[in-house]
């Protein structure tokens, strides 16, 4: 079995060499893991990877091994029963991955050969029959850009990306280990198991993509995933969920079957981009994005893919969803009037101002002005006309026709936020209320908590002369650390939190003047 160089000890870093990576010894899914690439950086890195570990699984053991510079991340799901017998059901691809933990997953994988998949699984059954493994567990390899593959674990466990094993083979891997608990061989459907068709996973996580991957918090006040053929969703939400700095992000995994790569990919892009996710930011879009770019669907993916592959752009969606959260604002005022309810608001026979609504969409305002003439519906957004018709407008739908297409927005407002669903995407609306509290504005230097969360460490004091990029707290969330850094030279003149804390998105943490 070809294996990576590693040791236990900061001594071992020099035979092992560089870059190399820092692991939990007792974990997984990229917690108490760091990537170092020179010796300098090797004292910290195992520091916070044991701080990680520890609360992320009660020990701070951890180990180092040898960097593998952006290759595939491929694993064979393998069975064991109490009788000696254990078989492979094929692999998987594991390569799209953010912090070291993975996104997306498929099965099969489209950089395996008959030939490289009969060496893999007879590499993981290999292992398995060594360790004399029962119950449903997963060999991990890396796969370097010449072909060669590396142990890596064993995870002795069902893994979260089980459900693409399942949907190409056919069985019910949860079933099938109570059955090898209570003592039972492993069944023919399973010793001679065979595949069909292909498979992908998107891990839906509650994290702001274009802020780096941060932990998101707050209430979803709508979770719905169509019902599509050839689609599944295991989720641990829903409408209502609370979801809090306490435990892994992720808040479900949406998985497409079909008769081949494309199908599958087409399938699980359409169900993420029609559902209805409200109250929690998400990495929908990006999951949305990847199933559709051009390297992703040719199967040219790896570790580093979206390190080279820039998906946090989004469609202008703004102006149009915006007026349509307006129009649907004006449609709910109306039904609920006690007279006229059925005339729209601001409606005058000889003219008149225009309506105005304002929202934010990522702290950028979107100011909406809409007016019924008796030539029909103006709008305009930031004092721009909006060239749109409005078919029909209801409290929780706005039809609208765009350059002769009708299309329908699904609205739900709810605590000051607009949520727009539509056939070109979605969209959060932040409303602006008419007054402005003057209590909200942060003084001038103040350093924010980009999210909710506990203060691990503080490494300032108030007087210190900081350089831009000096390291001032550390933040734990979800069981991961966020580090926040001084933007400027200057020097700290407050510090608002201490270690043990607890902190909201935009709270104050440290005062930095320049």
């Amino acid at each position: 079995m070809p294996v990576l160089p590693g040791g236990l000890r900061s001594e071992d870093a020099a035979t092992i060499g560089f870059p190399l990576l820092v692991k939990a010894a007792f974990g997984g899914g990229g917690r108490g893991m760091r990537v170092v690439h020179d010796p300098g950086s090797l004292a910290a890195a195992v520091e916070g990877a044991r701080r990680e570990a520890t609360a992320a699984f009660g020990d701070g053991t951890v180990f180092l091994e040898r960097y593998v510079v952006d290759p595939r991340h491929v694993e064979v799901q393998i069975v064991g029963d109490a009788h000696g017998e254990v078989v492979h059901l094929f692999e998987r691809e594991c390569s799209i991955q953010r912090r070291h933990q993975k996104i997306v997953e498929e099965s099969p994988s489209p950089a395996v050969d008959d030939a490289l998949r009969a060496e893999l699984c007879a590499a993981a059954v290999a292992a398995g029959k060594a360790i004399g493994y029962t119950g449903a567990g997963t060999v991990e390899f890396v796969l370097d850009r010449d072909g060669r593959f590396f142990f890596l674990e064993v995870n002795t466990r069902l893994q979260v990306e089980h459900p693409v094993t399942e949907l190409v083979t056919g069985l019910d891997l949860v079933a099938l280990q109570l059955r090898v608990a209570e003592g039972e061989p492993l069944p023919p459907e399973v010793t001679g198991a065979s595949m069909a068709g292909h498979a992908i996973e998107a891990r839906l996580y509650a994290e702001d993509v274009p802020a780096g991957f941060l932990p998101a918090t707050g209430t979803l006040h709508r979770f719905r995933v169509p019902e599509l053929p050839g689609v599944r969703v295991d989720a641990g939400v829903a409408d209502g969920s609370v979801v809090a700095t306490h435990y892994d992000p992720m808040l479900a995994k949406v998985i497409a079957h079909g008769r081949t790569r494309g199908e599958a990919a087409r399938r699980l892009a359409g169900a993420l981009q029609r559902a209805e996710i409200h109250g929690v930011t998400t990495n929908r879009d990006l999951l949305v994005a990847i199933l559709r770019e051009p390297d992703f669907l040719a199967g040219r993916t790896d570790t580093g893919y979206l390190s080279r592959h820039d998906l946090s752009a989004r469609p202008a969606l703004g102006p149009i969803h915006a007026a349509a959260a307006a129009l649907a604002a004006q449609a709910a005022n109306r039904a609920s009037a006690p007279v006229l309810g059925e005339m729209p608001s601001g409606w005058r026979n000889v003219g008149g101002m225009p309506q105005r609504v304002a929202y934010t969409l990522g702290g950028e305002p979107l100011d909406v002005g809409y007016a019924f003439r008796r030539s029909g519906l103006e709008v305009s957004v930031g004092g721009e006309p909006l060239p749109v018709t409005l078919v029909r407008a209801t409290p929780g739908t706005v039809e609208l026709e765009v350059a002769g297409v009708r299309r329908a927005y699904a609205v739900h407002r709810v605590e000051g936020w607009a949520y727009v669903d539509g056939p070109d995407g979605s969209t959060a609306l932040a409303e602006v209320a008419r007054f402005a509290d003057p209590n909200a504005v942060a003084h001038t230097g103040s350093l924010l908590a980009p999210m909710p969360g506990g203060v691990v460490r503080v490494l300032a004091s108030v007087g210190d002369a900081v350089r831009a990029g000096r390291e001032l707290v550390v933040l734990e969330a979800m069981k991961m650390e966020h580090t926040v850094t001084a933007p400027v030279d200057g020097v700290v003149t407050e510090i608002a939190v201490a270690p043990g804390d607890q902190v909201a998105t935009g709270q104050v943490l440290v005062v930095v003047e320049e």
